[in-house]
């Protein structure tokens, strides 16, 4: 099982997207900066607005990169506000 998750700072008003199996041990490596070279590193206060399970990694990834493309704070608050739509991006995906 494969996650993505958002995490988001208030002091940096900034989100990062990521992926894992993992989620307790990545997210605690992120809020004690366990990555030197991560972008997290920005902020110390990074919360989880969302997670979101998936079938495998690839699947994760490619949620991820599709959120990253899009580079927009509009479109992260939406798929937080409806998680729905990742599993429409998804099914768009497999067609």
């Amino acid at each position: 099982m494969h996650y993505l998750y958002i995490l988001y700072s208030d002091s940096s008003q900034k989100f990062y997207i990521g992926e894992t199996n993992n989620i307790e041990d990545r997210i605690s490596k992120h809020i004690n900066h366990y990555y030197s070279n991560s972008f997290t590193k920005i902020a110390n206060d990074w919360k989880i607005v969302l997670t979101f399970e998936c079938i495998d990694k690839e699947e994760a990834v490619y949620l991820e990169k599709f959120i990253k493309r899009m580079k927009s704070k509009i479109f992260n608050n939406k798929v937080i506000n409806d998680p729905s739509i990742l599993k429409d991006i998804l099914s768009k995906r497999k067609s």
